[in-house]
């Protein structure tokens, strides 16, 4: 490989890592001492075989504190464990269970048990709808500190990211490159005030949405068929003329969302297809940019190229600002950003594969299968 070559790509990777830092600096953060919240808020949370998860995350949400108006809806999106007896066990009337209807045509799991859930929730004008997965912690002023978010920037739906929790190597390889990317790659003011859904990201595992920027939007209906729902519904809002943001939410709640290597490859083989562009040749562009900037510079240091060895350090920086923002542990694990692109790699071409063989699935469920025209080109 050319040197010069070497040094445009270790050029994009310092560019990146400036970015990463300006948007460290701009990042909306949770206040330390939320006012209390004057308005109805409605928690919802979809499970489907969490009988592990969801008593922790029930105690979590109803230990919020300066909210006097909150209700829990948990949807039963069709568990076969013992979940529903869980939430029954909760000896707090704010907790209703539901069960999720039986699935219509057309729509995925997760979006149709949101949907059931705010539909339940209390009709209000000025209501709060909050979305939460069962593998999340909530810290006891998180809703009110979204809120304060969501008042304070005039916003319709804020994302505060959950400090990931992290274990085997392979989760602190992957786990943090989901905040790395938009970071990296997302300009946060422009993209807070841009009509453009494209300038979005956001994270179901905590969402908080105003009912009426929700109702405006389309509710889940919305987005009924998309595996990456969470940014499908932020898109959404900013659709129909609303604001929405990721947000610092590492003070506000944790969340291991896989726990060792078969959950890790399995959840994001199911999903990450659609969130580099949905087709093959997207994903392909995808991985061969991520790799040919934080990849190759790391290789060509090997064999002693300066330029390569600044490309490297400016990946490590760059992973290095992002994880501290963000809640992840920053050393050593930035050190081995190369490696966390290889491995994401593979996770993509898995996702891939399996999305145009169509044999992707979670929790008992098909996923993300392959449209009649992809079928037809790839006969």
């Amino acid at each position: 490989m050319s040197g010069r070559l070497t040094g445009l790509l270790s050029g994009v990777a310092v560019a990146g890592a400036v970015h990463a830092a300006a948007n460290a600096a701009l990042l909306r953060r949770p206040p330390e001492h939320p006012p209390p919240v004057h308005r109805p808020v409605t928690v919802v949370l979809p499970v489907r075989d969490e009988q592990a998860q969801v008593g922790g995350c029930l105690d979590a949400v109803l230990a919020q504190q300066r909210v006097p108006d909150l209700r829990v809806v948990v949807v039963d999106d069709g568990s076969t464990d013992g979940t529903a007896a869980v939430v029954r066990a909760v000896p707090d009337p704010r907790v209703r269970l539901l069960t999720a209807p039986d699935l219509p045509r057309g729509w995925l799991g997760k979006p149709h048990a949101c949907a059931t859930g705010a539909a339940a929730a209390e009709a209000s004008d000025d209501g709060v709808l909050v979305f939460v997965d069962a593998d999340v912690r909530l810290f006891p002023d998180a809703v009110a500190a979204a809120v304060a978010m969501l008042d304070a920037h005039r916003l319709d739906l804020v994302s505060p990211w959950p400090r990931p929790v992290t274990g085997s190597r392979a989760e602190r390889l992957v786990q943090p490159l989901s905040p790395w990317l938009w970071m990296t790659t997302l300009p946060l003011r422009l993209a807070e005030r841009s009509p453009r859904p494209s300038l979005t990201a956001a994270n179901g595992q905590f969402l908080v949405l105003t009912r009426a920027g929700y109702e405006r939007a389309g509710g889940h209906a919305a987005v009924r068929g998309e595996v990456i729902e969470d940014v499908a519904l932020a898109r959404a809002v900013k659709r129909a003329g609303g604001r929405a943001v990721p947000a610092d939410g590492s003070r506000l709640a944790a969340c291991r969302m896989y726990e060792g290597w078969p959950a890790l490859r399995s959840g994001y083989t199911k999903s990450l297809w659609a969130s580099v562009g949905g087709s093959p040749a997207a994903s392909g562009l995808a991985a061969a940019a991520l790799t040919a900037v934080w990849v190759v510079p790391a290789l060509a240091a090997l064999r002693g190229s300066r330029a390569g060895l600044v490309g490297y350090a400016a990946g490590v920086a760059g992973r290095a600002v992002s994880a501290a923002a963000t809640g992840s542990r920053v050393w050593p694990d930035a050190l081995a950003h190369p490696l966390s692109m290889l491995l994401f790699d593979g996770l993509l071409a898995a996702s891939v594969a399996g999305r145009r063989r169509g044999t992707l699935s979670w929790r008992g469920r098909p996923v993300g299968g392959p449209t009649p025209d992809e079928e037809t080109m790839a006969r």
